[in-house]
């Protein structure tokens, strides 16, 4: 059990925080992916928003304040369930035609998955602000990898790596959470190459988790948050990612 298994989404807000609080571990993680939920951890000017924006909602009950360690500022982390969300079927992930034409002539360009997740999280960090893939997130992050539930797609250009993305696998569900490029268009190249991956093994869904123009471009539409929490709940047999070096090229 963990401090958000009681949590209900039915009536909680999809456009601000779900709960704040809790301890940010990988397993309070990964059954938050399991409820549709996923971390928003922050700093303490973070965290001074948080109660400034968020406190009428907390004290009316529509936001709730989980049990965490005594000395963490609750508001510090917020865990979100935005409704809706956007999602994709793993063989409709849309790269731009421009992009796909490039990469037939980018012979040095490779994929792997699961080569160097640690690595791809620490450069999806790099710059970001506000800083939300906190130490604590990314060690619970690695956690889940090893056993088994985070899955990370690199961009090699030759031995470089040139772009990368990472998320995490709940049953026939994969929620994005990051990415990164060095090259233009590798951050695009590693997201498709992901959902290749997943939908090879009988993953079902990508959700790249906040909406926007952005994510639309991946070709996304909006899933209500019940039908992707029955989505989530679904049985499924998903089976280990591929690992091996592709070309790149393949996705174009």
């Amino acid at each position: 059990m963990t401090a958000l298994d009681d949590l209900d989404l039915a009536h909680a807000p999809g456009d601000a925080p779900v709960a704040f609080g809790a301890e940010l571990t990988a397993p309070v993680l990964l059954a938050a992916y399991r409820r549709g939920l996923f971390p928003m951890p922050g700093d303490d000017i973070s965290a001074a928003f948080n109660e400034a924006v968020h406190a009428p909602d907390v004290v009316a009950g529509r936001i709730r304040v989980l049990p965490g360690p005594a000395a963490q500022d609750p508001y510090a982390l917020a865990w979100w369930s935005p409704d809706p969300r956007p999602v994709v079927a793993p063989d409709r992930v849309h790269l731009p035609t421009r992009l796909r034409r490039s990469l037939r002539g980018r012979l040095r360009w490779h994929t792997t998955a699961d080569r160097a997740f640690g690595e791809v999280v620490a450069r999806c960090a790099e710059g970001r602000r506000p800083a939300w893939l906190t130490r604590g997130l990314r060690e619970a992050l690695e956690q889940l990898h090893r056993g088994g539930a985070a899955h990370s797609a690199e961009v090699w250009d030759g031995t470089a790596l040139v772009g990368g993305a990472f998320g995490v696998a709940v049953g026939g569900v994969l929620s994005l959470d990051s990415m990164f490029r060095h090259r233009p268009g590798a951050d695009r190249v590693a997201v498709a190459d992901l959902a290749a991956r997943f939908g090879a093994v009988d993953g079902r869904l990508l959700d790249a988790q906040w909406d926007s123009p952005h994510v639309r471009a991946f070709g996304t539409s909006p899933m209500a948050r019940p039908q992707y929490l029955r989505a989530l709940a679904a049985p499924s047999a998903v089976a280990p990612l591929t690992t091996e070096p592709l070309p790149a090229a393949r996705l174009g």
